[in-house]
């Protein structure tokens, strides 16, 4: 009687271990948010993403994109 209770409390001890094991999961590391705003030298529709990420340089933002229907350029960069 004592070893088959022994061995119930070791199977349900390893299958908690396992529950909180793979619910700890991982560690994901976050990424940094981006930050939009419209640039405002940029003139004209937004073609290249390449034309508006060097307009955008010119007014401090690392990167920009065309973004949207009325195809504009967004000056990109992390929050």
């Amino acid at each position: 009687m004592m070893r088959r209770s022994m061995r119930l409390l070791s199977t349900v001890f390893l299958l908690l271990m396992v529950v909180f094991a793979t619910e700890m999961g991982p560690i994901m590391v976050a990424e940094a948010r981006n930050c939009e705003s419209q640039s405002q030298r940029f003139k004209g529709v937004c073609v290249s993403n390449r034309n508006c990420a060097s307009v955008c340089n010119t007014e401090g933002f690392p990167d920009g994109k065309c973004k949207g229907l009325r195809r504009r350029c967004f000056c990109l960069r992390n929050c």
